[in-house]
């Protein structure tokens, strides 16, 4: 047994943070109280720290298999419990993608052996996510995924997107759409405006983005599915997402840290670390995703992490591929900007962290009470840091907030009653 005494418990049931002692029984958070002896356990003293429940990431890339030069399920769980990932679900877009049983039934069993956080596998909606022909579905839910999503790539072919809702709705899974149309999109590299035009390079209309976001929700209004809009990154998104809401159609949406935290200005330097898909958008756009995130039109945060090696990144910007990474980066640089500042209640990024997204995939994960599996982390929310290369467990270190000055440094992570991570 293992016993957590004097921290500052977040109560999931509750949505609200005690001072509490938590006894841990193999698996299982056996009893959550005011005060607990039991002399046959490892007593772990968390006076002046909070204990959350393990964070639920619905959407990261784990690059294996084909990619594992970036990032594999090793590293990647292992960066992930650094971060106070518990459970974590991995994107299709890789080589082979997950559209197909072999592929699905290799990750589920990599994953287990690792064991150091529950993995959950994001199929793909077409074969190869090439958006020409529909992957089979029904195997994919039928061997245990989660979600069905061509993020990386967008379905184009409104017929096919169509089909696909069609199908996945006799299973009630979530459709985790990547919102891009290629017509508008082009060989854009940073957000189309002022700092596309500053810096000579190609731009992204938001354009782009709310064309997709709107036909989605269409056609989750027609066919009754379950539509979740990944990375959401302006202004009209978040009011379309907002109406989509009001006028009963399932649709649920997340929003990136990095997205919140920085707007477009961030590319000026050319640094190759703020390019990603979709774009950094315009400040205006970015208080728009935090009012959304504020008045529970976006539901989540999650965090892309998507990996890519120095190499790759190395190179002049247009050539350099999208993406961060943001496992290890994403609670202290949100607790860091918003609930240091007040402009976050710290329940409420939990929750967004937890069982929101636990919500949304149908897992039992996440939650922080007796009966529950012992994912947890415990967090010093009083010590900073500044986050440094060379302390990142991923394998790539593609992160805009490299150097920067962090409240709230991570002491223990544990999935199923094993810690994960530690200090």
């Amino acid at each position: 047994m293992i016993l957590l005494k004097n921290g500052m418990v977040y109560l999931s049931n509750d949505k609200k943070i005690i001072k509490a002692d938590v006894l841990i029984e193999k698996k299982v958070i056996k009893k959550i109280a005011p005060s607990i002896d039991e002399k046959n356990a490892e007593v772990i003293d968390c006076a002046g720290m909070h204990i959350f429940p393990g964070f639920v990431d619905m959407h990261c890339h784990l690059r294996e298999p084909g990619y594992t030069y970036k990032e594999d399920i090793a590293s990647g769980a292992a960066s992930a419990a650094k971060g106070g990932f518990t459970s974590i679900c991995c994107m299709p877009n890789t080589k082979p993608a997950i559209d197909n049983l072999s592929t699905l039934d290799y990750i589920m069993r990599k994953a287990r052996d690792v064991g150091k956080t529950k993995i959950f596998v994001i199929g793909a909606m077409s074969k190869g996510i090439e958006g020409k022909e529909i992957a089979n579905i029904a195997t994919l839910v039928k061997g245990g995924v989660v979600g069905l999503s061509d993020d990386g790539n967008c379905i184009q072919v409104a017929k096919l997107q169509l089909n696909v809702m069609r199908y996945a709705s006799i299973y009630d899974i979530p459709m985790i759409c990547h919102s891009e149309d290629y017509s508008l999109s082009g060989d854009g590299q940073v957000n189309y405006g002022y700092m596309s035009t500053k810096l000579g390079l190609p731009g992204i209309p938001t354009l782009a983005e709310e064309s997709m976001v709107s036909r989605d929700i269409m056609l989750a209004d027609v066919t009754g599915s379950r539509v979740h809009i990944a990375h959401a990154s302006t202004k009209r998104t978040v009011e379309l997402i907002r109406q989509a809401k009001k006028d009963g159609i399932k649709v649920t949406a997340e929003v990136t840290p990095h997205h919140l935290v920085l707007n477009e200005n961030a590319c000026d330097g050319f640094d190759t670390n703020t390019k990603m898909k979709p774009p950094l958008r315009s400040e205006e756009d970015r208080k728009s995703l935090l009012e959304g995130l504020l008045d529970g039109t976006i539901d989540v945060i999650a965090t892309d992490h998507a990996p890519h090696s120095d190499y790759e990144k190395e190179l002049e910007f247009m050539k350099a591929p999208f993406g961060v990474i943001g496992f290890e980066s994403a609670f202290p640089v949100l607790y860091t900007t918003f609930v240091k500042t007040d402009l976050i209640k710290l329940e409420e990024l939990i929750d967004r962290m937890t069982s929101k997204p636990a919500n949304i995939i149908n897992k039992e994960v996440g939650e922080l009470k007796e009966g529950a599996a012992a994912d947890l982390n415990v967090f010093n929310l009083d010590e900073s840091f500044t986050f440094d290369e060379s302390e990142i467990l991923s394998k790539s270190k593609n992160s805009p907030f490299i150097g920067m000055n962090m409240w709230g440094k991570i002491y223990y992570t544990m999935c199923d009653g094993k810690f994960t991570w530690k200090v």
